[in-house]
């Protein structure tokens, strides 16, 4: 029979919550789906639990240019996002039911700052900064794909 001395279990219990924590700030992957604005075709993760949208899209360096991430709720509401932990700077379309686009914000890194849909959503999609401006795509513009029916 093998025994651990105590300073060898406190320190066996140490580095596991040090992997714990390492995983937890890990950028997540998640499922994609296919999303088109006009005839431009976005790869979105879809963060659907509660924790998958906690995470979003912190601590990721970069992400490729026509890849996002649509944030998925159960109800509509006013949904607020921060860039705490978010290494990236993001634009951030809040979407009705139907995929139309209700406002966009831009969003700096690192920040704390609130950036709120002007009306209730059920959608949200974050892209890199500028995506939507560079594409001349405003509010109103629809958004299309399986989330949204279509």
């Amino acid at each position: 029979m093998t025994y651990i001395k105590p300073h060898q279990l406190i320190a066996a219990a140490a580095l596991s919550f040090v992997g714990l924590a390492t995983a937890q700030d890990a950028a997540q992957r998640l499922p994609t789906t296919r999303l088109t604005a006009g005839f431009h075709v976005i790869t979105a993760e879809l963060a659907r639990t509660p924790e998958q949208r906690a995470i979003g899209l912190m601590h990721r360096p970069t992400m490729p240019a026509n890849d996002g991430m649509l944030f998925v709720f159960e109800q509509p509401g006013q949904q607020c996002f921060w860039m705490k932990n978010t290494l990236l700077p993001l634009s951030i379309a809040f979407l009705a039911d139907d995929g139309s686009i209700v406002n966009i914000e831009d969003m700096k890194p690192q920040t704390l700052d609130s950036h709120c849909s002007k009306k209730p959503v059920r959608f949200v999609l974050e892209m890199n900064k500028g995506w939507f401006d560079k594409r001349a795509i405003k509010p109103g513009a629809k958004i299309t794909g399986a989330p949204f029916g279509n």
